[in-house]
C-alpha cells in the first residue's frame, strides 16, 4: 500500500533521548479507569456518572478543556459516534464511550465498552437493546441520528480482567440517516509505518476534561506516536520504583542478605509482563498534558495523510491513573490505544460472516 504521511518521521534517537525525563515523571501505570468505573456502561447506568457530573459542574461551573485539547468544529470527524444508553435521553450522562463508522452499518469501538467483570470476576456483556449509537453530530444535545443496535461482537481473545485485544464491532440495525463518513483502517504493513515515532495523531471524544468535568461537545487533541518500548520502559521503571519499597521491607523483615535479595529482585522484575503488548499503540507528547480520558474509550485515534484524508490507527483503550489512584492522570505523557492494523483479518471475518 503506497501512501505519504503528513509529517516526517522523528528519529528514534530523539525518542530515546527523552526517556530519562519520561521515566521520572510517569505515574505508576495502570488502566486509567478505576474500580468504580471499570465498565463505562455500568457506571453510566448506576447514576454515579450523573451525580459526579452535577457535583463537578457546581465546583467548576465554567468547565475547562478536554485534557490538552480543543473544541472540534461541527462536521469535523464525521466518522465519530457516541455509544449511549438506549433508555436515557442523549446527554453527557447517557454517553459512555466513543466509536467510529468503518462501514455504513458497522461501528468500531473498544471491547471494554461492551464487556466488563462483575464482583466475582464473571464477564457481563451488554445486550444490543441496551445501547444506541449517536451518529452525525458533535454535540450531545439530541441532534444527529440515534441508531438502534443489531449485534455486538468483541474479540474472542479479550478478557474483562485485562486490556489486551481491546477491540469490538457493533452492527447497526440500519444505515444512519444523518450525514456521516466512514474512516479507513490500515493493513498490517501500513500500520507499521503509521506507528513510527513522531507521526502526528489526533484523538477525539466526549470524555472528561481537565478537572474531571464532562463535555457535551466533541473535542480533539493533537498528539504523536511514541515508541512502544520507550513507553513500556518508563512504566516498568515507575512500577519497579513503587514495588521496591515493599520488596525492601520484606527483605529487611525476613533478614535476607543482599547476595540473595538482588537475584530475587531481578527475577521478579523479569517476570513482570510488559504493560503495552504489540496489540497496543503508544501515543502522546513529551511535554505531557494531552491525553484521552474516561468517556473517550472506544473512540478513534487517526493519522492525517498528505492527501487530506485520515486513517484510523488506534482505538482509545487505557491510560495512566491519577495520583489519587482514580481518574485520569492529566499530565500523562501517553496513553494506550488498540493497534487496529493487527486486527484487520478479524474485522473482515466478522463483517463477512454477518452480512
Amino acid at each position: 500500500m503506497t501512501r505519504s504521511l503528513s509529517s516526517s518521521l522523528a528519529a528514534l534517537a530523539l525518542v530515546w533521548a527523552a526517556l530519562p525525563a519520561l521515566a521520572e515523571t510517569a505515574a505508576p501505570a495502570a488502566p486509567a479507569i478505576d474500580a468504580s468505573t471499570a465498565s463505562p456502561f455500568e457506571y453510566a447506568a448506576s447514576g454515579k456518572k450523573a451525580a459526579r457530573d452535577a457535583a463537578e459542574a457546581a465546583a467548576d461551573p465554567a468547565g475547562a478543556k478536554v485534557v490538552g485539547g480543543q473544541l472540534a468544529d461541527q462536521g469535523e470527524w464525521p466518522w465519530q459516534v457516541a455509544l449511549t444508553m438506549a433508555d436515557k435521553p442523549v446527554g453527557v450522562d447517557s454517553q459512555f464511550c466513543g466509536g467510529s463508522m468503518v462501514l455504513d452499518q458497522w461501528v468500531l469501538t473498544a471491547a471494554h465498552c461492551v464487556v466488563w467483570p462483575d464482583e466475582q470476576g464473571n464477564e457481563i456483556i451488554v445486550q444490543p437493546g441496551e445501547i444506541s449509537i449517536l451518529v452525525g453530530t458533535n454535540k450531545l444535545d439530541g441532534t444527529g441520528d440515534r441508531v438502534p443496535v443489531e449485534a455486538i461482537h468483541y474479540h474472542p481473545s479479550y478478557t474483562a480482567d485485562q486490556f489486551d485485544y481491546d477491540i469490538a464491532l457493533i452492527k447497526l440495525a440500519r444505515k444512519p440517516t444523518a450525514p456521516y463518513k466512514t474512516v479507513e483502517v490500515p493493513d498490517a504493513a501500513f500500520g507499521d509505518i503509521l506507528q513510527q515515532p513522531g507521526i502526528t495523531t489526533i484523538v477525539t471524544g466526549w470524555g472528561l476534561q481537565n478537572g474531571g468535568t464532562p463535555s457535551a461537545d466533541l473535542r480533539e487533541a493533537q498528539i504523536q506516536m511514541l515508541d512502544r518500548e520507550m513507553c513500556n520502559t518508563a512504566m516498568m521503571e515507575a512500577r519497579a520504583e513503587d514495588a521496591a519499597q515493599g520488596f525492601s521491607y520484606a527483605v529487611m523483615a525476613l533478614d535476607v542478605g543482599d547476595d540473595a535479595a538482588y537475584p530475587l529482585w531481578d527475577q521478579l522484575v523479569a517476570a513482570a509482563p510488559q504493560p503495552m503488548s504489540e496489540n497496543m499503540i503508544c501515543s502522546g507528547t513529551f511535554e505531557g498534558g494531552k491525553t484521552s480520558c474516561s468517556g473517550d474509550s472506544g473512540g478513534p485515534l487517526v493519522v492525517p495523510l498528505e492527501d487530506g484524508s485520515y486513517i484510523q490507527a488506534g482505538i482509545v483503550s487505557w491510560g495512566l491513573t491519577g495520583s489519587a489512584g482514580h481518574g485520569c492522570e492529566e499530565k500523562a505523557m501517553f496513553s494506550a490505544y488498540t493497534n487496529v492494523s493487527r486486527f484487520v483479518p478479524w474485522l473482515n471475518e466478522v463483517i463477512s460472516a454477518n452480512p
